[in-house]
């Protein structure tokens, strides 16, 4: 006779039981990710309205006299005529060439600082030479160091070089290591097993095949997380490039919007058109910390930044 067997209860998930604790919580946090999410919309209400319906309607939550005049001026696409017709001003914005430079100078920084940082934080986190900690010491002491102290030493180093307006110029502070990019990979590279180098050793494998074929791709998603922040630190720059770039040829999107708030023409600033630059300019940031956003937090979640 064939035993028969009991069935199986079905597991219900449980559901949360609602508490005021837990409805205060969601009310402060939708209402942070709207007063974060505001200046932005802020910004696209500005740009996608016209500088005579911002100046009749200033508090307007819509777009005042829709148009796309503003995205217009700021991409260069009408005429000096046109753009003082639409409040803004005659000068102009050549945007593709500060965006070609924004990005050679971000991309240059990026390259060379990950690279130099790399390589400084797997000496002090895996070979063994004399007074280590003590490097690694003096070298963090370096955070502390504000930045606004380095930059008159280093604009005379750069007009020393014959390198003042130009994009190698403005790079060149930044090009190589830096503390935080040091500790940040450090701290990924202790956590690393030993024995995967030995077997590297074992298989005849010199230090520098060791770093560039087996460290860096077990490290790809912390480079990756660093490269993300170190561009858009770079791309965000101002006052540097400010300070040793005067013409077109080494201008960038910062200094070039600045400089756009600076033609004034008599009727007013030209918010439309200036917010339209700004938001173009921060379009690619976003986008880029919106695809790498999870990684980012999980990667410093990993290496231990608090």
């Amino acid at each position: 006779m064939a035993a028969v067997t009991a069935p199986t209860p079905t597991v219900r998930p449980q559901r949360r039981r609602f508490s005021p604790g837990r409805a205060l919580a969601w009310t402060v946090m939708a209402l942070i990710v709207l007063i974060t999410l505001l200046p932005f919309y802020w910004i696209l209400r500005t740009s996608l309205s016209t500088n005579a319906g911002l100046n009749a309607g200033p508090a307007d939550p819509l777009p005042v006299d829709l148009s796309t005049s503003g995205f217009e001026r700021a991409l260069g696409l009408q005429s000096a005529q046109e753009a003082v017709a639409q409040g803004g001003a005659g000068g102009g914005l050549d945007f593709w060439r500060y965006l070609l430079n924004s990005v050679i100078v971000s991309t240059l920084i990026t390259g060379c600082q990950i690279l130099f940082s790399a390589m400084a934080a797997y000496a002090f986190a895996r070979l063994r030479w004399r007074g280590r900690d003590k490097v690694f010491a003096l070298f963090l002491a370096g955070l502390m160091v504000p930045t606004i102290f380095t930059l008159l030493p280093n604009f005379v180093l750069i007009k020393e070089l014959h390198l003042v307006d130009s994009l190698l110029g403005i790079a060149l502070p930044s090009l190589f290591m830096t503390p935080f990019a040091v500790f940040f990979l450090r701290q990924f590279f202790m956590n690393i097993p030993h024995e995967v180098e030995e077997a590297a050793l074992l298989d005849g494998a010199g230090k520098v095949r060791i770093f560039f074929r087996v460290i860096l791709p077990m490290a790809s998603t912390p480079v990756i997380t660093l490269s993300v922040l170190t561009y858009i630190t770079s791309w965000n720059d101002y006052f540097w490039p400010l300070m040793v770039s005067y013409s077109d040829s080494s201008r960038v999107l910062t200094v070039a919007l600045a400089i756009f708030r600076a033609q004034t023409p008599a009727t007013g600033v030209d918010w439309s058109g200036l917010t339209a630059a700004t938001l173009i300019a921060a379009l690619p940031m976003l986008v880029l910390f919106a695809c790498f956003a999870r990684r980012i937090v999980s990667t410093i979640g990993f290496t231990g930044i608090k």
